[in-house]
Protein backbone atom coordinates (compact mmCIF):
# COMPACT_ATOMS: atom_id res chain seq x y z
CA UNK A 1 0.00 0.00 0.00
CA UNK A 2 1.03 4.07 -0.88
CA UNK A 3 0.80 4.62 2.74
CA UNK A 4 3.91 2.58 3.50
CA UNK A 5 5.87 5.53 1.85
CA UNK A 6 4.40 7.97 4.34
CA UNK A 7 5.02 5.90 7.58
CA UNK A 8 8.46 5.68 6.33
CA UNK A 9 9.27 9.71 6.27
CA UNK A 10 6.58 10.77 9.00
CA UNK A 11 8.92 10.37 11.73
CA UNK A 12 11.61 12.58 9.36
CA UNK A 13 9.32 15.15 8.88
CA UNK A 14 8.01 15.58 12.44
CA UNK A 15 11.50 15.83 13.85
CA UNK A 16 12.12 18.49 11.21
CA UNK A 17 9.47 20.50 12.04
CA UNK A 18 10.12 19.80 15.94
CA UNK A 19 13.96 21.47 14.87
CA UNK A 20 12.13 24.88 13.83
CA UNK A 21 11.61 27.20 16.30
CA UNK A 22 8.26 28.27 15.57
CA UNK A 23 8.02 29.94 19.36
CA UNK A 24 4.66 31.69 19.83
CA UNK A 25 4.87 34.62 22.83
CA UNK A 26 1.79 36.10 22.30
CA UNK A 27 3.23 39.37 21.71
CA UNK A 28 2.10 41.09 18.35
CA UNK A 29 4.53 43.11 18.27
CA UNK A 30 7.20 40.53 18.13
CA UNK A 31 8.19 38.97 14.77
CA UNK A 32 6.32 36.20 14.12
CA UNK A 33 8.79 32.74 13.52
CA UNK A 34 6.06 30.56 11.74
CA UNK A 35 7.75 31.19 8.17
CA UNK A 36 10.39 28.96 8.35
CA UNK A 37 8.32 26.20 9.02
CA UNK A 38 5.31 27.38 6.75
CA UNK A 39 8.25 27.52 3.81
CA UNK A 40 9.41 24.19 4.78
CA UNK A 41 5.45 22.85 4.58
CA UNK A 42 5.09 24.48 1.15
CA UNK A 43 8.59 23.05 -0.33
CA UNK A 44 7.45 19.53 0.83
CA UNK A 45 4.41 19.98 -0.80
CA UNK A 46 5.24 21.55 -4.04
CA UNK A 47 8.19 18.81 -4.37
CA UNK A 48 5.52 16.29 -5.19
CA UNK A 49 3.34 18.17 -7.58
CA UNK A 50 0.97 20.93 -4.98
CA UNK A 51 0.56 24.19 -5.88
CA UNK A 52 0.63 25.75 -2.51
CA UNK A 53 -0.76 28.99 -1.40
CA UNK A 54 1.77 30.76 1.13
CA UNK A 55 -0.01 33.40 3.03
CA UNK A 56 1.47 35.93 5.47
CA UNK A 57 -1.18 38.27 7.47
CA UNK A 58 -0.27 41.75 8.58
CA UNK A 59 1.98 40.57 10.95
CA UNK A 60 5.29 39.98 9.86
CA UNK A 61 6.30 36.07 9.70
CA UNK A 62 3.52 34.41 10.35
CA UNK A 63 3.50 32.38 7.86
CA UNK A 64 0.04 29.91 6.61
CA UNK A 65 0.23 27.47 3.81
CA UNK A 66 -2.90 26.20 2.22
CA UNK A 67 -2.97 23.57 -0.74
CA UNK A 68 -6.30 22.15 -2.26
CA UNK A 69 -6.17 17.85 -3.28
CA UNK A 70 -9.62 17.49 -5.83
CA UNK A 71 -11.85 14.33 -4.82
CA UNK A 72 -14.04 12.22 -6.99
CA UNK A 73 -16.96 14.25 -6.39
CA UNK A 74 -16.77 18.26 -6.78
CA UNK A 75 -20.29 18.52 -5.71
CA UNK A 76 -19.67 17.11 -2.50
CA UNK A 77 -18.27 19.47 0.57
CA UNK A 78 -14.65 19.96 0.91
CA UNK A 79 -12.88 18.55 4.09
CA UNK A 80 -10.68 20.95 5.80
CA UNK A 81 -7.60 19.14 7.67
CA UNK A 82 -5.91 22.05 9.63
CA UNK A 83 -2.75 21.97 12.03
CA UNK A 84 -1.10 24.77 12.85
CA UNK A 85 2.45 25.40 12.96
CA UNK A 86 3.72 28.03 16.23
CA UNK A 87 4.48 26.54 19.61
CA UNK A 88 4.46 28.00 23.35
CA UNK A 89 7.60 28.57 24.85
CA UNK A 90 10.17 26.34 26.25
CA UNK A 91 13.19 26.91 28.71
CA UNK A 92 15.92 24.58 27.78
CA UNK A 93 17.12 24.54 31.25
CA UNK A 94 13.90 22.48 32.35
CA UNK A 95 14.36 19.79 29.86
CA UNK A 96 16.03 16.05 29.19
CA UNK A 97 16.53 17.44 26.03
CA UNK A 98 16.96 20.06 23.97
CA UNK A 99 13.26 21.56 23.09
CA UNK A 100 13.97 22.21 19.45
CA UNK A 101 15.83 19.74 18.48
CA UNK A 102 13.16 16.91 17.59
CA UNK A 103 15.69 14.18 18.82
CA UNK A 104 14.37 10.84 18.17
CA UNK A 105 15.43 8.63 21.23
CA UNK A 106 13.99 5.94 23.12
CA UNK A 107 10.66 5.36 21.02
CA UNK A 108 9.70 8.90 21.15
CA UNK A 109 10.23 12.21 19.07
CA UNK A 110 10.91 14.48 21.67
CA UNK A 111 10.48 18.81 21.78
CA UNK A 112 8.33 21.32 21.95
CA UNK A 113 5.62 20.90 19.72
CA UNK A 114 5.71 17.16 19.78
CA UNK A 115 1.99 16.62 20.60
CA UNK A 116 0.93 20.44 20.12
CA UNK A 117 0.96 19.80 17.14
CA UNK A 118 4.13 18.98 15.00
CA UNK A 119 3.01 15.69 15.41
CA UNK A 120 -0.19 15.68 13.21
CA UNK A 121 1.30 18.70 10.81
CA UNK A 122 4.09 15.59 10.20
CA UNK A 123 1.17 12.63 9.27
CA UNK A 124 -1.01 15.08 7.83
CA UNK A 125 1.73 16.41 5.46
CA UNK A 126 3.00 12.53 4.52
CA UNK A 127 -0.15 11.62 3.91
CA UNK A 128 -0.96 14.42 1.49
CA UNK A 129 2.27 13.97 0.00
CA UNK A 130 1.63 9.84 -0.66
CA UNK A 131 -1.26 10.68 -1.94
CA UNK A 132 -0.52 13.49 -4.51
CA UNK A 133 2.78 11.33 -5.83
CA UNK A 134 0.65 8.00 -6.10
CA UNK A 135 -2.79 9.76 -7.57
CA UNK A 136 -5.00 8.90 -5.35
CA UNK A 137 -8.53 10.65 -5.72
CA UNK A 138 -10.11 11.06 -2.59
CA UNK A 139 -14.32 11.18 -2.55
CA UNK A 140 -14.31 14.73 -1.84
CA UNK A 141 -11.96 17.76 -2.07
CA UNK A 142 -9.48 18.09 0.62
CA UNK A 143 -8.13 21.13 1.36
CA UNK A 144 -4.85 21.50 3.92
CA UNK A 145 -4.11 24.02 5.86
CA UNK A 146 -1.11 24.64 7.69
CA UNK A 147 -1.48 27.87 9.90
CA UNK A 148 0.08 30.72 12.31
CA UNK A 149 -0.32 31.64 15.58
CA UNK A 150 -3.12 29.09 16.99
CA UNK A 151 -1.10 29.29 20.82
CA UNK A 152 -2.05 33.24 20.47
CA UNK A 153 -5.95 32.86 19.55
CA UNK A 154 -5.28 32.83 15.66
CA UNK A 155 -5.82 36.28 15.03
CA UNK A 156 -2.64 35.91 12.31
CA UNK A 157 -3.49 32.78 11.23
CA UNK A 158 -6.99 30.87 10.68
CA UNK A 159 -8.90 34.07 12.14
CA UNK A 160 -7.01 35.83 9.52
CA UNK A 161 -7.70 33.93 6.64
CA UNK A 162 -10.94 33.31 7.59
CA UNK A 163 -11.85 36.91 7.22
CA UNK A 164 -9.26 38.11 3.96
CA UNK A 165 -8.77 35.00 2.29
CA UNK A 166 -11.67 33.00 3.11
CA UNK A 167 -11.82 31.58 -0.63
CA UNK A 168 -9.46 29.56 0.21
CA UNK A 169 -11.67 27.34 1.58
CA UNK A 170 -14.62 27.57 -0.51
CA UNK A 171 -16.86 24.88 -0.02
CA UNK A 172 -15.16 23.05 3.09
CA UNK A 173 -18.00 21.72 5.68
CA UNK A 174 -16.31 20.12 7.77
CA UNK A 175 -13.31 19.26 9.24
CA UNK A 176 -10.67 17.67 11.24
CA UNK A 177 -7.54 19.18 13.34
CA UNK A 178 -6.23 18.65 16.86
CA UNK A 179 -6.45 17.18 20.40
CA UNK A 180 -8.99 14.40 19.66
CA UNK A 181 -8.58 10.33 18.07
CA UNK A 182 -6.01 9.44 20.77
CA UNK A 183 -5.99 6.24 22.48
CA UNK A 184 -7.67 6.56 26.48
CA UNK A 185 -6.64 2.03 28.39
CA UNK A 186 -9.59 1.99 30.22
CA UNK A 187 -8.77 -2.32 31.40
CA UNK A 188 -6.40 -4.52 29.92
CA UNK A 189 -6.66 -3.92 26.15
CA UNK A 190 -9.66 -2.20 26.65
CA UNK A 191 -9.01 1.39 24.24
CA UNK A 192 -11.56 3.56 23.78
CA UNK A 193 -10.72 6.98 20.68
CA UNK A 194 -11.54 9.99 21.91
CA UNK A 195 -12.70 12.50 19.37
CA UNK A 196 -13.68 16.13 19.94
CA UNK A 197 -16.80 16.86 19.04
CA UNK A 198 -17.21 20.49 21.48
CA UNK A 199 -14.90 22.56 23.10
CA UNK A 200 -15.12 25.04 25.35
CA UNK A 201 -15.13 28.83 24.99
CA UNK A 202 -12.13 31.17 25.92
CA UNK A 203 -12.21 34.59 27.95
CA UNK A 204 -8.84 36.04 28.41
CA UNK A 205 -9.18 38.80 30.94
CA UNK A 206 -7.62 41.52 32.08
CA UNK A 207 -8.15 42.60 35.51
CA UNK A 208 -6.81 46.49 36.80
CA UNK A 209 -7.61 47.46 40.47
CA UNK A 210 -6.49 51.26 40.78
CA UNK A 211 -5.63 52.50 44.95
CA UNK A 212 -3.47 55.61 46.29
CA UNK A 213 0.00 55.61 46.15
CA UNK A 214 1.67 56.11 49.21
CA UNK A 215 5.25 55.57 51.45
CA UNK A 216 5.25 51.78 52.23
CA UNK A 217 5.43 52.44 56.00
CA UNK A 218 2.51 54.04 56.54
CA UNK A 219 -0.82 53.10 56.80
CA UNK A 220 -3.21 52.15 53.85
CA UNK A 221 -6.92 51.61 53.01
CA UNK A 222 -6.54 52.00 49.59
CA UNK A 223 -4.30 49.22 48.00
CA UNK A 224 -4.58 48.81 45.12
CA UNK A 225 -2.63 45.71 45.75
CA UNK A 226 -4.69 44.28 48.03
CA UNK A 227 -7.60 44.86 46.17
CA UNK A 228 -6.88 42.74 43.46
CA UNK A 229 -5.25 40.08 45.30
CA UNK A 230 -8.58 40.16 47.63
CA UNK A 231 -10.70 39.62 44.20
CA UNK A 232 -8.59 37.30 42.69
CA UNK A 233 -8.76 34.94 46.14
CA UNK A 234 -12.46 34.85 46.06
CA UNK A 235 -12.38 34.24 42.01
CA UNK A 236 -9.87 31.03 43.46
CA UNK A 237 -12.25 30.09 45.99
CA UNK A 238 -15.32 29.87 43.90
CA UNK A 239 -16.39 27.02 42.46
CA UNK A 240 -18.76 27.27 38.90
CA UNK A 241 -22.50 25.23 38.40
CA UNK A 242 -21.97 21.97 37.50
CA UNK A 243 -23.13 21.21 34.01
CA UNK A 244 -23.64 18.01 32.64
CA UNK A 245 -23.08 18.65 28.91
CA UNK A 246 -23.99 16.02 26.08
CA UNK A 247 -20.62 15.15 24.80
CA UNK A 248 -19.51 14.31 28.59
CA UNK A 249 -22.66 12.35 29.08
CA UNK A 250 -21.85 10.38 25.95
CA UNK A 251 -19.04 9.77 26.60
CA UNK A 252 -19.17 8.71 30.21
CA UNK A 253 -22.36 6.71 28.97
CA UNK A 254 -19.18 4.98 26.46
CA UNK A 255 -16.84 4.71 29.53
CA UNK A 256 -19.27 3.24 31.61
CA UNK A 257 -20.26 0.24 29.01
CA UNK A 258 -16.67 -0.67 28.31
CA UNK A 259 -15.92 -0.99 31.84
CA UNK A 260 -19.15 -2.32 33.15
CA UNK A 261 -18.88 0.46 36.48
CA UNK A 262 -21.82 2.50 36.17
CA UNK A 263 -22.23 6.03 35.17
CA UNK A 264 -24.65 7.60 37.51
CA UNK A 265 -25.80 10.75 35.94
CA UNK A 266 -26.54 12.84 39.31
CA UNK A 267 -22.58 12.31 40.18
CA UNK A 268 -20.70 12.75 37.07
CA UNK A 269 -17.38 13.61 39.32
CA UNK A 270 -17.22 10.72 40.56
CA UNK A 271 -17.35 9.01 36.81
CA UNK A 272 -14.75 11.71 36.19
CA UNK A 273 -12.37 10.56 38.89
CA UNK A 274 -12.43 7.57 37.81
CA UNK A 275 -10.37 7.97 34.52
CA UNK A 276 -7.29 8.86 36.12
CA UNK A 277 -5.10 11.18 34.72
CA UNK A 278 -7.56 11.90 31.75
CA UNK A 279 -10.04 13.36 34.90
CA UNK A 280 -7.58 16.89 34.73
CA UNK A 281 -8.96 17.45 31.20
CA UNK A 282 -12.78 16.11 31.62
CA UNK A 283 -12.76 17.21 35.29
CA UNK A 284 -12.47 21.28 33.57
CA UNK A 285 -15.36 20.05 31.18
CA UNK A 286 -18.01 19.73 34.07
CA UNK A 287 -17.80 23.38 34.84
CA UNK A 288 -16.65 26.91 33.72
CA UNK A 289 -12.91 27.50 35.02
CA UNK A 290 -10.76 30.68 35.63
CA UNK A 291 -7.22 30.65 36.95
CA UNK A 292 -5.34 33.78 37.45
CA UNK A 293 -2.00 32.99 35.05
CA UNK A 294 -0.10 36.82 35.42
CA UNK A 295 0.17 39.52 38.25
CA UNK A 296 1.74 42.59 38.20
CA UNK A 297 1.99 45.69 40.53
CA UNK A 298 4.58 47.53 42.17
CA UNK A 299 7.76 48.92 41.59
CA UNK A 300 10.15 49.11 45.02
CA UNK A 301 10.07 47.62 47.83
CA UNK A 302 8.84 51.11 50.01
CA UNK A 303 6.19 52.21 47.70
CA UNK A 304 2.37 51.28 47.26
CA UNK A 305 1.42 51.19 43.71
CA UNK A 306 -1.55 53.06 42.47
CA UNK A 307 -2.29 50.63 40.26
CA UNK A 308 -2.35 46.80 39.96
CA UNK A 309 -2.74 44.15 36.91
CA UNK A 310 -3.49 40.73 36.77
CA UNK A 311 -4.67 38.54 33.87
CA UNK A 312 -6.70 35.50 34.24
CA UNK A 313 -7.68 32.43 31.75
CA UNK A 314 -11.53 31.86 31.68
CA UNK A 315 -13.00 28.86 30.12
CA UNK A 316 -16.64 28.39 29.80
CA UNK A 317 -19.13 25.99 28.62
CA UNK A 318 -21.57 25.84 25.49
CA UNK A 319 -24.37 28.40 26.37
CA UNK A 320 -22.69 29.53 29.53
CA UNK A 321 -21.33 32.78 28.04
CA UNK A 322 -23.51 35.29 29.31
CA UNK A 323 -23.82 33.47 32.54
CA UNK A 324 -20.21 33.87 32.90
CA UNK A 325 -19.46 36.70 32.31
CA UNK A 326 -21.69 37.72 35.04
CA UNK A 327 -20.75 35.53 37.46
CA UNK A 328 -17.29 36.64 36.76
CA UNK A 329 -18.26 40.41 37.12
CA UNK A 330 -20.23 39.64 40.50
CA UNK A 331 -17.25 37.58 42.27
CA UNK A 332 -14.54 40.51 41.32
CA UNK A 333 -16.65 43.29 42.24
CA UNK A 334 -17.06 46.71 41.30
CA UNK A 335 -13.39 48.24 42.34
CA UNK A 336 -11.92 45.83 39.53
CA UNK A 337 -12.05 46.63 36.14
CA UNK A 338 -12.61 43.80 33.10
CA UNK A 339 -11.24 43.93 29.86
CA UNK A 340 -11.32 40.99 27.67
CA UNK A 341 -10.73 38.57 24.61
CA UNK A 342 -12.96 35.86 23.81
CA UNK A 343 -13.25 33.76 21.59
CA UNK A 344 -16.70 31.24 21.53
CA UNK A 345 -17.51 27.69 22.77
CA UNK A 346 -17.75 25.37 19.32
CA UNK A 347 -20.22 21.82 19.29
CA UNK A 348 -21.21 19.71 17.22
CA UNK A 349 -23.16 15.59 17.01
CA UNK A 350 -21.48 12.74 17.41
CA UNK A 351 -23.08 11.04 14.42
CA UNK A 352 -22.87 11.04 10.59
CA UNK A 353 -20.94 9.79 8.23
CA UNK A 354 -17.61 11.32 8.38
CA UNK A 355 -17.98 9.88 11.90
CA UNK A 356 -18.81 6.39 10.55
CA UNK A 357 -15.54 6.97 8.75
CA UNK A 358 -13.66 7.68 11.71
CA UNK A 359 -14.65 4.66 13.65
CA UNK A 360 -13.94 2.22 10.17
CA UNK A 361 -10.20 3.52 9.95
CA UNK A 362 -9.46 2.93 13.88
CA UNK A 363 -11.07 -0.34 14.10
CA UNK A 364 -9.23 -1.64 11.17
CA UNK A 365 -5.97 -0.95 12.64
CA UNK A 366 -7.20 -1.73 16.30
CA UNK A 367 -10.17 -4.01 15.86
CA UNK A 368 -12.23 -4.13 19.36
CA UNK A 369 -11.55 -0.41 19.90
CA UNK A 370 -13.99 2.22 20.26
CA UNK A 371 -14.84 5.83 19.19
CA UNK A 372 -16.04 8.04 21.70
CA UNK A 373 -16.87 11.74 21.61
CA UNK A 374 -15.39 14.30 24.22
CA UNK A 375 -15.20 18.19 25.04
CA UNK A 376 -11.83 19.90 25.03
CA UNK A 377 -11.33 21.91 28.08
CA UNK A 378 -9.32 24.08 25.61
CA UNK A 379 -9.82 25.86 22.32
CA UNK A 380 -8.07 25.54 18.83
CA UNK A 381 -9.08 26.92 15.31
CA UNK A 382 -11.96 25.42 15.29
CA UNK A 383 -12.92 28.65 16.91
CA UNK A 384 -12.52 30.19 13.61
CA UNK A 385 -13.22 27.70 10.87
CA UNK A 386 -16.72 27.98 12.42
CA UNK A 387 -17.56 30.99 11.84
CA UNK A 388 -17.65 29.62 8.03
CA UNK A 389 -19.82 27.06 8.95
CA UNK A 390 -17.83 24.42 9.16
CA UNK A 391 -18.57 21.26 11.47
CA UNK A 392 -15.49 20.38 13.44
CA UNK A 393 -13.71 17.55 15.18
CA UNK A 394 -10.54 16.73 16.73
CA UNK A 395 -9.37 13.77 14.96
CA UNK A 396 -5.48 13.37 15.08
CA UNK A 397 -5.27 9.93 15.95
CA UNK A 398 -2.70 8.42 18.14
CA UNK A 399 -2.49 5.00 19.65
CA UNK A 400 -0.56 5.79 23.00
CA UNK A 401 0.91 3.23 25.44
CA UNK A 402 -1.39 2.23 28.72
CA UNK A 403 1.37 4.54 31.11
CA UNK A 404 1.78 7.93 29.18
CA UNK A 405 0.15 10.95 30.64
CA UNK A 406 -0.73 12.45 27.28
CA UNK A 407 -2.58 15.09 28.39
CA UNK A 408 0.08 16.77 30.67
CA UNK A 409 2.80 16.76 27.94
CA UNK A 410 0.30 19.33 26.12
CA UNK A 411 2.35 22.61 26.97
CA UNK A 412 4.94 20.74 29.30
CA UNK A 413 8.17 19.65 30.10
CA UNK A 414 9.71 17.15 28.32
CA UNK A 415 6.76 16.68 25.80
CA UNK A 416 7.15 14.05 23.11
CA UNK A 417 5.10 11.88 20.97
CA UNK A 418 5.97 7.69 20.57
CA UNK A 419 7.27 6.68 17.04
CA UNK A 420 4.90 4.03 17.00
CA UNK A 421 2.24 6.08 17.75
CA UNK A 422 3.02 8.49 14.87
CA UNK A 423 3.15 5.66 12.53
CA UNK A 424 -0.29 3.95 13.38
CA UNK A 425 -1.94 7.69 13.28
CA UNK A 426 -0.48 7.97 9.57
CA UNK A 427 -2.03 4.52 8.91
CA UNK A 428 -5.32 5.41 10.50
CA UNK A 429 -5.41 9.20 8.98
CA UNK A 430 -4.32 7.54 5.55
CA UNK A 431 -7.49 5.11 5.60
CA UNK A 432 -9.73 7.80 6.75
CA UNK A 433 -8.68 10.22 3.86
CA UNK A 434 -9.44 8.06 1.51
CA UNK A 435 -13.17 6.76 2.71
CA UNK A 436 -14.27 10.30 3.79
Amino acid sequence: MSVEKAVAEVVTLASELIAIDTTNVGDPTTLGRERAAAEYVAAKLSEVGYEPTYVESGARGRGNVVARLPGADPARGALLVHGHLDVVPADPAEWSVHPFSGEVRDGYVWGRGAVDMKDVVAMTLAVARSFKRDGVVPPRDLIFAFLADEEAGGFYGARWLVDNRPELFEGATEAISEVGGFSVTLADDVRAYLVETAEKGVMWLRLLARGTAGHGSMLHEDNAVAKLAAAITRLERHRFPLVLTEPVRELLTGVAELTGVPFDPDDPEAAVARLGNLSRMIGATLRDTANVTMFEAGYKANVVPSVARATVDGRMLPGREKAFEAELAEILGPEIVLEWDSLPPVQTTFDGALVEAMAAAVTAEDPGARVLPYMLSAGTDAKSFQRLGVRHFGFSPLKLPPDLDFTALFHGVDERVPVDALEFGTRVLDRFLRAC
